[in-house]
């Protein structure tokens, strides 16, 4: 396994000026992180507030019993009794779950906290620990719910999971019965080519899934299964006991709802100042919490001093609000912009990975980790790869492709070579045939007018027709050239569909179970490898 770091611009301008530029966007983040004093005095801060946090012994226990479930290898155990001493800190990213652990990126992300997460622990010479934080408490089960996979033909082929309702439940407590798991993976196991590693992986599938009865809990036990073994601790967000842990920082987030809520306006307004727009919604009345309600689960904001959603579900006075967490914390959810700081009471966070779309709407909570006590961790941007086989680098090397020329401009360079396979140049030849026609034909229009008026219209017409027949001859000329050449032009489809998928980055695409199919589970151990890079970056990874 071969890899060459290759730029890929995230098109997120904050997230490339926080590796780039970070004087442009200091005033958004607390510190730097490729400079070894942000890590020493994050380090210094944590040790300094360690009795603000929640209890360390509450969270440890909570996850404990949540990994025995999803995730009982002895890395995660001995990881977990080092979180337990006060000296450990955590490095930590996150992801919604999804389909079969969705996207590529997720694995990359898994990746990268269990490589940063080594890092710290070697600069600071102190334990730190991985955590991946499982964003089941989210309610778009339409982002969740699919994965795309490449078939034997090479197609992208996308697998859904249905539920029973359309309510916005959690997708951590939305349950899947066994049929639908059944139906999901039939599908697999029908789009998947054959290999040496499919029936163990199919079968590693259905192990996870009959003891599954939600998507959060399926995309645990295969997090576990690849990762369990390098230590990586996981947390669900929508564990109804992590929610008692978390109790005291929802309260807090009601009594500073006020503080929280200017702090997130002044923070996108001083973006706008910066030239970077809000890449969050920060609404002017929101609480920027969630309540759960019959199961739904109902965004907040305040009108006239009360908390209330807005299709009049709900209403509590603050005071009421503050008794409900205080009785029922399972009913409080956290939203995009409460999430970190959620995150950061709870454990002793020292860096978190993000991808480029998360460390822009992070850009937004700086001003609220203040107002609660707190202090935005490190932004570790996330790792990303592009995988590549032998077969596509060599059709690459014999079109004389970059990664460049596919990311930006493919289907122009296959026309351009097409084009080039032929003496006659099919576009320029028609294109001279018809412009020579309408020298000819349109005189003669003009002149055949002069004997009846009712004749210019006829030739019009006339015209247009004839340019469609040369239209209808240049298109099956095309057709024609494109069958001569359909080896060749399926080698080009292969080079496209593989690297940029329906047009975008395949980390952002395909699903691993590809590429797990195609080389085994040793697949993880092979990518963790790869050194870590501080800054993120991206690389191709020939295999």
């Amino acid at each position: 396994m071969n890899f060459i770091s290759e730029p890929l611009p995230s098109q997120q301008p904050l997230a490339e000026a926080l590796v780039s530029d970070y004087a442009a966007v200091q005033q958004l983040y607390t510190s730097d992180a490729r400079l070894d004093s942000s890590w020493v005095n994050r380090a210094d801060w944590l040790r300094r507030t360690e009795g603000t946090r929640v209890k360390r012994k509450a969270v440890v226990e909570r996850l404990r019993r949540y990994n025995a479930l999803h995730n009982p290898s002895p890395e995660v155990s001995a990881a977990l009794d080092l979180l337990e001493k006060p000296e450990t800190y955590v490095v930590t990213g996150g992801q919604q779950s999804g389909l079969f652990t969705g996207p590529m990126l997720v694995i990359y992300k898994a990746i990268t906290v269990i490589q940063a997460a080594a890092h710290a622990s070697r600069k600071l010479n102190r334990p730190v620990v991985p955590v991946f934080w499982i964003a089941g408490e989210d309610h778009d089960w339409e982002e969740a719910n699919h994965a795309y996979v490449l078939t034997r033909e090479l197609e992208v082929n996308r697998i859904r999971v249905h539920k029973n309702d359309d309510r916005r439940s959690q997708v951590g407590q939305t349950e899947v019965s066994q049929d639908a798991w059944n139906g999901v993976i039939q599908k697999l196991t029908d789009v998947l080519q054959d290999s040496e590693h499919k029936t163990e992986l199919l079968q590693s599938l259905r192990d996870a899934a009959a003891e599954s009865n939600t998507l959060t809990g399926f995309f645990a036990k295969l997090l576990g299964k690849w990762f369990g073994q390098y230590g990586l601790i996981l947390l669900d967000s929508s564990d109804k006991e992590l929610r008692e842990v978390e109790q005291p920082v929802f309260e807090q987030m009601i009594l500073n709802n006020d503080e929280l809520g200017r702090a997130y306006r002044e923070s996108a307004d001083q973006m706008e100042s910066l030239g970077f727009g809000a890449q969050a919604e920060v609404a002017e009345d929101g609480a920027n919490l969630f309540y759960i309600h019959e199961g739904e689960r109902l965004l907040l904001f305040k009108r006239e001093g009360r908390f209330e959603d807005r299709k009049g579900l709900v209403s509590f006075s603050r005071d009421e609000l503050l008794e409900e967490v205080r009785l029922h914390p399972d009913r409080f959810s956290n939203n995009v912009l409460t999430r970190p700081l959620m995150q950061d009471s709870i454990l002793p966070v020292l860096g978190t990975v993000l991808g480029a779309g998360e460390i822009a709407y992070w850009g937004l909570t700086g001003r609220a980790f203040a107002a609660l006590g707190l202090q935005m961790p490190l932004l570790l941007p996330r790792m990303s790869f592009t995988l590549t086989d032998a077969t596509i680098q060599k059709y690459m090397a014999k079109y004389e492709l970059s990664f460049g020329d596919v990311k930006e401009g493919l289907a122009e360079k296959r026309e351009a070579w097409l084009a080039g396979q032929v003496e006659m140049d099919v576009d320029h030849r028609f294109d001279e045939v018809i412009q020579a026609f309408e020298a000819l034909y349109e005189p003669l229009i003009e002149e055949i007018g002069t004997v009846r008026r009712g004749l210019l219209k006829l030739g019009a017409a006339n015209k247009e027709k004839i340019k469609e027949q040369i239209e209808f001859l240049r298109k099956r000329t095309q057709g024609a050239l494109e069958e001569a050449h359909e080896t060749a032009l399926k080698q080009w489809e292969r080079i496209g569909v593989t690297l940029f998928p329906n047009d975008k980055p395949q980390e952002r695409v395909l699903n691993v179970f590809y590429y797990l199919n195609k080389y085994g589970h040793g697949l993880i151990h092979d990518l963790l490898q790869i050194p870590y890079e501080i800054t993120g970056g991206h690389r191709i990874v020939e295999m």
